[in-house]
């Protein structure tokens, strides 16, 4: 998470012009740096690489939404980090995408909801606190861009209630521009999931033959064998021709 600052304190960061790309990129990962791109309105995009530590370091610091001021030869360049590439397994840094800014133009940008307190409904009640939006849109000075919007769910007493972004503290420093009736925060019922319990199923029986009244039905498996021993020991008896006498 990003760690406050203060106004008077900024944040430097070296970097070197890159004049490798494409596959050869895994090769400065290997010697310990991460590709990067500043750009931004009337900037001609610049392709840089950055000491990973060095990055890991600052972005610890400023987060999203904090001020950088990238270090290029002589040149010191105002940044906001805007997008970071991650690897999906190490979660180790690919990329970096660096946004130029004007100090003295305010922008808009995303920052981060943070929970404070204790909800009541949660605590004594069994409610649950579910965060609906984990970002604000929020416009101001670069500078002026707090690290994080902070939510006090104390003042939820209900499970049903909810703080909407209209609720939120107001500064005269930025100005949230995320619509007014957007839910932030809410605290829910707990639903405890129904178990079904398995029912086994009865296949259904199937008769081939009709049992004649008063003798037992065959059991599979003996019925098979006694129509096998009947066709093997017994020989087909050939009927006669009996004659009818004549009136």
């Amino acid at each position: 998470m990003k760690k406050s600052l203060n106004s008077s304190e900024k944040v430097s960061l070296k970097v070197e012009s890159r004049t490798v790309f494409g596959k050869k990129l895994n090769k400065i990962r290997k010697q310990g740096f991460v590709p990067g791109n500043i750009y931004g309105p009337d900037f001609k995009s610049k392709s840089i690489s950055i000491i990973y530590k060095d990055l890991v370091k600052t972005y610890k610091i400023v987060g999203e939404t904090g001020v950088v001021y990238l270090v290029l030869d002589k040149e010191k360049i105002p940044v906001l980090i805007k997008s970071i590439q991650k690897h999906p397994l190490s979660s180790s840094l690919l990329h970096i995408d660096f946004r130029k800014i004007d100090l003295a133009k305010k922008i808009e940008t995303d920052v981060p909801v943070k929970t404070i307190g204790i909800s009541e409904a949660v605590s004594q009640k069994g409610g649950v606190l579910l965060v609906q939006s984990d970002n604000v849109l929020v416009e101001a000075l670069p500078e002026d861009i707090p690290s994080h919007i902070e939510v006090d769910v104390t003042v939820i007493k209900e499970i049903g209630q909810e703080i909407k972004v209209s609720d939120l503290k107001k500064s005269d420093k930025y100005e949230i521009k995320t619509p007014a009736e957007k839910v932030v925060v809410a605290v829910i019922a707990h639903k405890e999931e129904s178990i079904i319990p398995e029912t086994a199923v009865t296949a259904p029986e199937i008769l081939t033959e009709a049992v004649i009244e008063g003798e037992e039905a065959p059991i599979a498996g003996d019925e098979k064998k006694e129509k096998t021993d009947k066709t093997e020991g017994e020989k087909p008896v050939k009927k006669e021709a009996v004659a009818v006498p004549k009136k």
